[in-house]
């Protein structure tokens, strides 16, 4: 499951949105998350327009964007709101993964992209777009190009979970679910989530 999908995700049961989502392992390698990180922080705009994640246009006075999380091309203030709406997701995301490098990852979004894209966003000037390339190639390398490998979907109104297999989010109605299987994958990750999280009526199982 990549990251930007959590963006769209509600319960199926109460429609429910946003939902929390428990991060317990990643498909790819911490070198991924640590080259993502160094294209970033070396702010090389050549190198980053190499890639064509960003896509600028200008019609008449007007400015447009269009990136792999805006795919629509959008004026410009309305993309930077649709840019921070999927930056402020990540209050919802807890990575209790042992991938250091994608802590990291999330902690930079959390901080200094979010701060830069906001500063941009108060005083909208075209000319300083380029100025957050960098930002905008990050947030869309990690919500786009990262898989989230195991963890779980939660729903804070029905308190319903969903686990997250093989990448896969099993968002199945109650009478669909394997009780057995998801009991197991409640068990051998049970070291990754707290006690307080145990101790809500977790629906349809618990252990």
């Amino acid at each position: 499951m990549k990251p930007w999908l959590f963006d769209i995700l509600a319960c199926p049961i109460d429609k429910q949105f946003p939902l929390k989502l428990y991060i317990f392992s990643f498909e790819n390698k911490p070198e991924e998350f640590q080259s993502i990180i160094d294209i970033y922080k070396n702010r090389d705009i050549n190198i980053i327009k190499k890639e064509k994640i960003i896509e600028v246009f200008q019609e008449n006075d007007e400015y447009f964007l269009r990136d792999n999380i805006v795919i629509e091309k959008t004026k410009l203030k309305s993309y930077l709101e649709l840019i921070i709406s999927s930056i402020n997701e990540f209050e919802n995301v807890f990575n209790n993964s042992t991938n250091q490098l994608s802590k990291k990852s999330f902690q930079i979004i959390n901080s200094e992209v979010k701060s830069k894209i906001l500063e941009l966003f108060k005083d909208l000037k075209f000319h300083h777009i380029e100025d957050i390339f960098p930002e905008l190639y990050f947030i869309n390398k990690v919500k786009l190009d990262i898989e989230i490998e195991s963890g779980i979907l939660f729903c804070s109104k029905c308190n319903r979970w969903y686990p997250i297999i093989d990448t896969i989010p099993q968002m199945l109605p109650d009478k669909y679910r394997d009780e057995r299987k998801e009991i197991e994958f409640l068990e051998s990750n049970k070291n990754l989530l707290d006690e307080k999280f145990f101790n809500q009526d977790l629906k349809p199982f618990n252990i």
